[in-house]
């Protein structure tokens, strides 16, 4: 039962994505491959067969991987509520709210929990392969430290260092890293590899030299990048912006600050029909957008705020009078109604936030929270909507009588009486192909025929087949132990 682990110079250097590789390409050799990551950060979440939430990286993982998602491949998730404050999710279940201060004195208490869910994968497959989170030249954070060299060092797992040349500036990334941590985690790493690297590799073999007789690191390789990431679900919403490049019908999504499981958005991407505009702050609201979405949010009445802050409610009343559509999706539900009340401070200060008024409905946020994969019809289709459920809050009104769609046999959502306006508590409804393209007809559009789960299974497979072509797969496999 083995574990290797690879570790960035860096947030977003491409961790998630070589992990991802990796784990495919391992499957592809007939091991048996799981993934972990000890702390993320993101509220990008996925709910698990076993009833919890992990990253949606993790969840990306495990389906390179072939195997269904559970909370032990990300036992400490947190999910930023403010800048200096978050919601702390222990093996899939809430836990608590903690700002910064309070998570660093924390920390030393989740290593348990951490190591216990780890072992657990460990007895379950051949190899079991870790992402890092941040960066181990962060080390102000290194004592009491899980997600790096400190989970390294409580577990001895062998790491492998990657750096970002797209940036700027690797080999002091790589040889910086050394240079600043403590030697006896510097010994547990056995080498470094290059991502992201565009144009000739042959270029950097000076440097790539250079690294290795200044560490004493082997090298595993260069990645050139990989134009087939674009295809796979993002994690991190530093990866949202620019707009999309499809065809004719206008998609506007609205960049929320506390945006959550954004990913709903990726099948409407890929389809050649459709350009999907992330709608950033101080930017108005395209006015040739059909179709406009207020996503999931951490924060719903902290980014109805927000919303109002960049005028994004007086473009939503413009594009209604135009004849728009509009959908809002579990946060952006909410928002869409007549009022969010907080009474219990859940999210954040107690009080009640007047709503957009698009839908007629309430919502009250409550402390349980709804974990669950979910299976519907959709109301005026027939059609079979899949998809998941990661929420607090009942939303109850008038406009519920019209339903986005029947789960379990009681009504999901609200549509208002033009039926321009919807919202659903479903996340991941656009990843059916049947239901996307009834949709997108709804709205003008032709059907492309788009199959996105086998889009995505096909892009894990030439993802894996990159790596095995520019890094040492075989070496770095062997350094598990």
């Amino acid at each position: 039962m083995r574990a290797l682990m690879i570790q960035g110079t860096g947030s977003n250097v491409g961790k998630s994505l070589l992990v991802a590789g990796l784990c495919r390409a391992a499957r592809r050799r007939g091991l048996s491959v799981l993934p972990f990551k000890p702390q993320n950060m993101s509220n990008n979440a996925a709910v698990t067969e076993d009833g919890g939430e992990i990253g949606r990286a993790q969840a990306l993982q495990a389906l390179a991987a072939g195997v269904a998602p559970h909370t032990d491949m990300n036992p400490v998730l947190l999910k930023p509520e403010t800048d200096i404050g978050a919601q702390v999710v222990v093996q899939g279940r809430r836990l608590t709210r903690a700002g910064a201060g309070e998570y660093g004195k924390m920390k030393p208490s989740l290593m348990p929990a951490v190591l216990e869910s780890f072992n657990r994968l460990k007895a379950r497959a051949d190899l079991v392969i870790v992402e890092g989170a941040g960066s181990p030249a962060e080390v102000n954070l290194r004592r009491g430290d899980i997600a790096n060299m400190g989970f390294a060092r409580a577990a001895d797992v062998p790491v492998v260092l990657a750096g970002d040349i797209d940036r700027g500036g690797v080999i002091a990334q790589i040889v910086g890293t050394q240079a600043v941590i403590d030697p006896d985690d510097a010994a547990l790493v056995a080498g470094f590899l290059i991502n992201r690297f565009r144009g000739d590799p042959r270029l950097f073999d000076d440097g790539y030299s250079l690294i290795a007789a200044r560490t004493g690191w082997r090298g595993f390789g260069v990645v050139p990048w990989f134009a087939g990431a674009a295809r796979l679900p993002a994690e991190d919403a530093l990866d949202l912006t620019g707009n999309g490049q499809g065809g004719g019908l206008k998609v506007a999504c609205l960049a929320l600050s506390r945006i959550a499981n954004f990913d709903d958005l990726d099948p409407l991407k890929q389809e050649p029909g459709v350009t999907v505009e992330m709608v950033l702050p101080g930017r108005a609201i395209p006015g040739d957008a059909r179709l406009v979405i207020i996503p999931g949010s951490k924060s719903t009445r902290g980014d109805l705020a927000f919303l109002r802050d960049q005028g994004w409610d007086i473009d939503l009343a413009a594009h209604r009078r135009r004849g728009g559509h509009v959908l809002g999706i579990c946060g952006g539900y909410q928002m869409l109604g007549r009022s969010v009340a907080d009474p219990e401070g859940i999210e954040g200060p107690a009080g009640e936030t007047p709503g957009l008024g698009l839908l007629d409905v309430t919502t009250v946020m409550t402390s349980d929270k709804r974990l669950t994969r979910s299976t519907a019809t959709h109301r005026t289709s027939g059609l079979t909507v899949s998809g998941y459920e990661i929420h607090i809050g009942r939303t109850e009104g008038a406009d519920c009588a019209r339903p986005f769609a029947l789960l379990d046999g009681r009504p999901e959502g609200a549509t208002s009486a033009d039926g321009r306006v919807t919202g659903s508590y479903l996340h991941g409804l656009f990843t059916d192909d049947a239901f996307r393209a009834a949709f997108l007809r709804g709205l003008g559009a032709s059907s492309s025929g788009l199959a996105y789960a086998e889009g995505i299974e096909q892009v894990l497979d030439d993802l894996a087949a990159h790596l095995e072509t520019h890094l040492d797969v075989s070496a770095l496999l062997a350094l598990a132990r």
